[in-house]
């Protein structure tokens, strides 16, 4: 296991260090995003899609509500486990399927559920600090 620690001090730097990661990743991959509401996730999924070619920044949002965005014809999903309260819930959405798709695969609030989580993974917690900057912990899982 390792884990890289890396401070941004804007959201463009946050959308950029997304990118710079998303680009060194293989697919099929999946990749936890951890942090309380307002702590940078999605602006961290921002950059992994521009990382990606798979949409611009502006272009991507929360799935809080439709739990689950598809971007780049299926290079990139994003998944939003926050408002379900089961892991049968979360199960429903077909997770299985969409984790064994040549994608990155991103989940938001997947630490609600981690027996849904494959073995192999990278988990990113983000942290805000203060002073509007963020420190960024990347773990890969082997």
């Amino acid at each position: 296991m390792r884990t890289r620690t890396f401070t941004t001090r804007s959201e463009e730097e946050t959308i950029a260090l997304a990118a710079q990661l998303a680009r060194e990743w293989t697919p099929p991959c999946c990749v936890v995003l951890a942090g309380n509401l307002g702590a940078g996730k999605t602006t961290f999924a921002k950059g992994v899609a521009e990382g990606l070619g798979a949409a611009k920044a502006d272009d991507i949002s929360s799935p809080t509500f439709a739990l689950i965005h598809e971007h780049g014809e299926g290079l990139l999903y994003h998944v939003d486990l926050y408002r379900l309260d089961t892991e049968a819930e979360a199960a429903s959405l077909g997770l299985e399927e969409i984790l064994a798709r040549p994608a990155i695969v991103l989940i938001e609030w997947a630490e609600r559920f981690p027996r849904l989580l494959p073995e192999q993974r990278i988990e990113i917690r983000i942290e805000p600090g203060p002073d509007g900057s963020r420190r960024i912990h990347v773990t890969e899982i082997p």
